[in-house]
């Protein structure tokens, strides 16, 4: 089969689909400038990688010569990652959603010739595809005014300002009520038998139990850490999480956590560490620490890069079937066990004749096991070797910057946490990738695969990495990262920030129909959120209200929704409590200053900055205090005030909490 355009594309995705028949193209002027030219209509096909239905409709219709044939011949053909190119699939998933369409991947979309959306949906099966392609051709030619009227309204509707919709003049005047009026919104929404919330699909959604830690610490309710364990708890024993291997798959079709769609995320599992490290942090729950230590040898074991970054996805299907990597008949479990198959069998719930479909069993975990820890362990690795002996899952290896940023961060928190020097080096490592293979002069490229993709980074990659740099500095004291937070927030500014409503564009500039801003959050944190808790923290320890006064604007304008959907504002409550609450800043010094950063880190502090004395400190508050033949002193400031120095981690720890 003869490649086509695809074959020279840095997206795994899209090479899936070089040796379609599809004259495809990528998103570019040469296919833009063809459908003007021309005068044909774009089907812009948008999936990803790891995607199932994606590979379903490329099986099907894609690699199919005649319907390929028909798509030639009629469209223009554009093939889309949504993972380099989330800027597309928001602008035609809202179409298609405005159209009365679910929404999801493969998203289908047909434009005219400049970009406007008139017709779309997600999977068609073979004969609806050709049906749909035949009819639309025939519409566009015969029906021409009434296409060009459907898609000029489709076009004004996502051109219009995201904002405006949701934004209000609100102030943040009682935090502790406004706080408790969003845990009391979302509380009846708990499913109090599995965890989480009442509702399948379930989807883990890290920020939310992030917040519900942060809640608890503030109010100490204890209903809100009874739900967490059992969300935390049922997660871990559940299909979702991989009992042999370690990490998360994307979500669970059923309430009990049990069947996973198996694909694996890199944003999951990086979010998950964080989450998993903070809940150890609070509680000491040795499930937490062993779920953090699994997880993090998954992501170095399959999903490490030689020089340190991580990759994009593992997918749910291996030889065409969803899950066959994962799943075991008794047969197999026998022939690897042994004489520890029948305890096995009770350990993961499984039987006979499968707990799943045909005749298989997904491994899940039977609360209180009779099994010893090293038992476990051997059942563990002699699994995981038999496993690896099957065909793997397709792995997208292509690394996003954005994510690669949250997997910093999720490996500072371990770090932070459990002071294990791996979890440092790796983070160091993956940083080191992005800067060196990801970041030109300040600005980030969106991902990197044998080569930087030419597409430039969005918000979230600059967020995520203003992040990742503040979650380093708080781990070493070393100041380097914190002026490189600094620095990129600054370009950040310059590149994305719209004055005109107090928020920030997702692209940095655009050649599509709108220019979108991404304002809730989701299983991963929107954009706009990450970056207010940044302009939060970095207005503050920098002494710039300017930024401060951005961010205080933004989640004032939202606190609405915070209070009243929480499940899609978790970031955003994150950043009130942050802002309402305040931050204590905490300055060591002395022999002895970096032992005891690791002694209060162990604790779960999340309104508290850490910084080391240093005349020649980019921050303000670290000069003047810096007592370098001391054992140690520590300083603890809260607006603006610092208590006088005292002597002991415990000392501090009393003035902390």
């Amino acid at each position: 089969m003869k490649p086509n355009r695809l074959i020279n594309s840095s997206s795994p995705y899209l090479l899936q689909h070089a040796l379609n028949p599809v004259d495809w193209f990528e998103w570019n002027g040469e296919a833009l400038t063809k459908a003007q030219q021309e005068n044909k209509p774009i089907l812009v096909s948008i999936g990803y990688s790891s995607c199932h239905w994606c590979h379903v409709m490329e099986k099907q219709s894609f690699e199919n010569e005649d319907i390929a044939a028909l798509m030639n011949e009629y469209f223009v053909c554009i093939k889309v990652d949504r993972e380099e190119r989330p800027d597309i699939d928001q602008i035609y998933m809202e179409a298609v959603q405005a159209m009365g369409g679910n929404g999801g991947w493969p998203l289908n979309v047909f434009l005219t010739p400049d970009q406007k959306p008139f017709f779309g949906g997600t999977y068609f099966a073979p004969k609806a595809w050709a049906q749909v392609l035949i009819n639309i051709n025939k519409a566009y030619h015969e029906k021409y005014e009434q296409v060009n009227a459907s898609a000029h309204e489709l076009s004004n509707i996502v051109a219009s300002n995201d904002i405006e919709r949701f934004r209000q003049n609100n102030t943040l005047d009682d935090l502790t009520s406004e706080i408790e009026k969003g845990y009391q919104n979302i509380a009846p929404k708990f499913d109090k038998t599995w965890g989480g919330m009442e509702k399948a699909p379930k989807f883990i959604m890290p920020s939310v139990w992030q917040w519900m830690l942060r809640y608890h610490y503030l109010s100490k309710n204890e209903e809100a850490l009874t739900h967490l364990h059992l969300t935390l708890k049922s997660i871990l024993r559940g299909g979702i999480y991989d009992q042999v291997g370690g990490g998360f798959a994307r979500y669970s079709v059923d309430k009990e956590w049990f069947a996973p769609h198996f694909e694996k995320m890199l944003y999951d599992n990086a979010q998950l560490i964080s989450l998993y490290a903070e809940a150890y942090a609070l509680t000491k729950d040795e499930d937490y620490k062993i779920a953090i230590y699994e997880t993090f040898d998954w992501l170095n074991r399959e999903m490490q890069d030689q020089e340190g970054g991580y990759y994009s996805a593992l997918d749910a299907d291996s030889e065409g079937v969803e899950g066959k990597f994962y799943v075991w008949t008794a047969d197999q479990l026998k022939d690897v066990l042994k004489e520890d198959f029948t305890k096995a069998m009770v350990h993961f719930e499984c039987t006979n004749d499968g707990n799943w479909e045909h005749g298989t069993n997904i491994l899940k975990r039977k609360e209180g096991s009779s099994l010893s820890e090293n038992e476990l362990n051997s059942i563990k690795e002699r699994l995981l070797s038999a496993r690896n002996q099957r065909p793997k899952p397709g792995l997208d290896d292509k690394i996003v910057s954005s994510w690669n940023a949250l997997a910093i961060i999720g490996l500072t928190d371990a770090y932070r946490y459990l002071h294990d020097e791996r979890f440092l080096q790796a983070a160091i490592n993956c940083l080191h990738f992005i800067e060196s293979k990801l970041l030109k002069e300040d600005i980030i490229y969106r991902s990197f695969k044998n080569k930087a993709s030419a597409t430039e980074g969005f918000l979230d990659d600059y967020a995520s990495l203003i992040g990742a740099y503040i979650g380093l500095h708080q781990v070493t004291l070393q100041d380097h990262y914190i002026e490189k937070a600094k620095k990129i927030t600054e370009k950040a500014i310059q590149l994305f920030f719209d004055r005109t409503d107090g928020f920030f564009f997702y692209s940095s500039k655009t050649d599509l129909i709108a220019r979108k801003k991404e304002v809730f959050d989701n299983v991963i944190s929107s954009s706009n959120s990450m970056m207010a808790r940044n302009l939060i923290l970095l207005g503050e320890i920098f002494e710039n209200e300017d930024w401060k006064d951005i961010g205080q604007k933004m989640i004032e304008s939202l606190n609405h929704v915070i209070r009243g959907e929480l499940n899609y504002a978790a970031n955003w409550g994150m950043a009130a409590m942050e802002l309402g609450h305040g931050r204590k800043e905490l300055i060591l010094t002395g022999k002895n200053s970096f032992q005891a950063k690791s002694a209060l880190q162990q604790n779960f502090l999340p309104f508290t900055f850490f910084a080391q004395a240093s005349d020649t400190s980019p921050l303000f508050m670290a000069h003047g205090r810096n007592a370098p033949e001391s054992d140690l002193k520590v300083y603890v400031c809260y607006q603006k005030t610092c208590k006088l120095p005292i002597n002991t981690v415990h000392e501090a720890l009393q003035q902390l909490i």
